[in-house]
């Protein structure tokens, strides 16, 4: 079902937080790993409608600088997902124009990952097709420090020269926040881009997050009117 025409603004820019993977698994009384994988799943299904759905960049909350928190096995499995999903869909991302974007410290991860994600930034960096930011090793109230001290660095401290400092920085300004899995936080994702975005919450666990509510979603947010302070 593709956005409905005459609905308002479509959002150019959508970022999600991709939750549930674990509680997903539970239902199941399957290891949490399964449920990563599922998610990871879930994850290609939503990048390969993006463009068909007229997005100009997707965000997506992979791996936070909290999560290495997380059990050693846990984390060691999301990193072997990572891997593979490079090695599998890079392809893909360069046939369909995909411009693959990296939010956060990434130069964090192991040298073979750091690699495996610069050489997929390098053949996807003349992609013409929607813009993938995936957010790694990534937290909101850090990325405001580090932009900060670039930003005075360089001179003068304000809303364009932090703008220019931050991960995101020439992508389109952020339009939309999915969370799935019931829960309705930011959980230190885009602090300073989601100021004026519109919010979207859904019980759905994210292995189970398809096109078609993806589709919802983004309806639901073209009949909105954003007023951005205003009346």
């Amino acid at each position: 079902m593709p956005v409905e025409p005459g609905q308002g603004n479509r959002p150019r820019h959508v970022a999600i937080i991709m939750d549930g993977n674990g509680r997903w698994a539970k239902k199941r009384m399957l290891p949490r790993a399964m449920g990563h994988k599922r998610g990871v799943e879930a994850v290609r299904k939503i990048v390969r409608a993006a463009g068909d759905l007229g997005l100009e960049a997707l965000s997506l909350y992979a791996f936070s600088s909290e999560n290495w928190k997380r059990p050693e096995e846990e984390v060691s499995d999301l990193m072997g997902l990572l891997r593979n999903y490079i090695r599998s869909d890079l392809d893909e991302f360069v046939a369909n124009g995909v411009k693959l974007k990296i939010l956060g410290d990434y130069k964090a991860f192991s040298p073979d990952i750091v690699d495996l994600l610069e050489s997929a930034l390098a053949k996807t960096a003349g992609g013409n097709g929607p813009t993938l930011a995936v957010a790694l090793n990534y937290g909101g109230q850090a990325e405001l420090v580090q932009a900060a001290r670039a930003a005075a660095a360089k001179g003068e401290i304000n809303t364009q020269t932090i703008e220019a400092e931050l991960y995101t920085a020439g992508l389109p300004p952020l339009d939309l926040v999915i969370r799935t899995s019931g829960e309705q936080r930011l959980s230190n994702f885009m602090l300073w881009q989601a100021a004026y975005a519109e919010f979207w919450f859904t019980d759905t666990l994210w292995p189970d997050f398809d096109v078609q509510e993806f589709t919802r979603a983004l309806n639901e947010f073209a009949g909105r009117e954003r007023r951005y302070g205003g009346r």
